[in-house]
């Protein structure tokens, strides 16, 4: 039954980010049917980012309140609703505030999921469970490309939002018929059930979750790129079309999702050995490691396959962070696991909201987009300091 639950929650992965990339992909027919610039549609993308950063603690404690089943069913409701919303939008104002209700409704996504995942699994398997959990939105992000460059051509973009609302509402009824908050029997499960007594001692704020939170903001200022500019990017930058930028843009993605799947299975396999206490820290620094190569390569790239493989350095070193990030705060949070991970994804999407911003920002006042990566290296490499320093109470003890 844990498995059907992780595998839900893959699928909900998978439609968040869908959701996520088609403002990408409808950039250019968005700006010419509301005469949109560059700048416009750089507020735009960060809307979106700056409502699901907001919005992160308030939905984590609404999960820990009501569970994670009313808590999915009501967020994924509310999204799906805002996605429809966007094909009506008459103006630049209009379809900034529907993306900042947009992300306001996902903010729940994630810390809702985190919630089911320490409902339902134990430790030594939740590295793995936030693999695949995680890979479901870079897999959607990556098939979302093609998909939509196809729906796009097919329907005009007001319609193909339409219908893509759609999905999130049948996955939300489902939902609510089927998930139940915890196992009928969750406490005959010695780690779970310690893990909630345990959790009763904690208070909402543990010690580490501020280098948790910063470290999540050089992450995911390094991973944005590849949901809102570098498809763009990669059309102007070498000339492409949309079909053959679209399928380019699929690679980082995809790997990212490997790079999940690699991370998750080491998190879990490390917990297990003797270097349990460095089961997260090990895949968080190796991971901005390849974060700082690939942004620094991205400047140097002098051909769209080079620029390519220098994003899938980038996004596979980003995406080695996110297993880690998300169980430490499970491994510090006890039953407030909600709030705290909630508080870790906020400030990590200020960081795809500056991400947003500043690269159209950087790119105009210094005529090179290279300024921007050498921003994000710098960024990676702070994170991969915070590894260092960031330690599970609970795996110092075991160890």
């Amino acid at each position: 039954m844990r498995y059907l639950v992780v595998a839900a929650l893959f699928i909900l992965s998978m439609i968040t980010y869908i959701d996520r990339v088609c403002m990408a992909t409808a950039k250019d027919s968005v700006s010419r049917d509301l005469a949109l610039s560059d700048a416009s549609m750089g507020i735009v993308f960060g809307a979106f980012a700056l409502g699901y950063a907001l919005m992160q603690i308030p939905s984590g404690w609404f999960a820990d309140k009501v569970g994670p089943r009313v808590a999915l069913t009501f967020v994924v409701t509310a999204w799906s609703t805002m996605t429809v919303l966007t094909g009506f939008a008459w103006s630049v104002s209009a379809l900034v505030a529907i993306q900042f209700f947009f992300g306001v409704g996902e903010s729940g996504a994630f810390p809702s999921s985190a919630r089911a995942i320490s409902n339902w699994l134990p430790p030594g398997e939740r590295g793995r469970a936030n693999g695949v959990l995680f890979s479901g939105s870079r897999l959607g992000a990556a098939l979302a490309f093609p998909l939509l460059a196809w729906m796009f051509g097919k329907w005009h973009w007001r319609t193909a939002f339409a219908l893509l609302g759609l999905l999130g509402v049948a996955w939300a009824t489902i939902w609510l018929l089927w998930f139940r908050d915890h196992p009928a029997k969750r406490l005959t499960i010695p780690a779970l059930a310690g893990e909630q007594d345990a959790g009763k001692r904690l208070v909402i704020w543990p010690r580490g979750v501020g280098l948790a939170m910063v470290q999540y903001f050089a992450s995911n200022f390094t991973f944005f790129i590849c949901l809102s500019w570098m498809l763009p990017y990669l059309k102007r930058q070498y000339h492409l079309g949309s079909s053959e930028a679209a399928s380019y843009a699929m690679a980082p993605l995809l790997l990212g999702a490997t790079s999940l799947w690699i991370t998750g299975w080491l998190v879990d396999r490390l917990y297990r050995s003797n270097w349990s206490s460095w089961s997260r820290r090990i895949p968080g620094i190796l991971g901005f490691a390849l974060a700082t190569t690939g942004v620094l390569g991205i400047t140097r790239a002098d051909s769209p396959g080079m620029a390519v493989l220098c994003f899938t350095v980038a996004t596979f070193g980003a995406d080695m962070t996110i297993s880690p990030s998300w169980v430490y705060c499970t491994d510090i949070a006890g039953k407030n696991v909600g709030g705290v991970s909630g508080s870790m994804n906020m400030l990590g999407n200020f960081g795809s909201f500056a991400s947003a911003i500043s690269f159209p920002y950087l790119q105009s006042l210094t005529g090179s987009a290279s300024t921007y990566f050498l921003v994000a290296a710098a960024l990676n490499l702070v994170g991969m300091g915070c590894w260092f320093r960031m330690r599970s109470m609970n795996l110092e003890a075991r160890v």
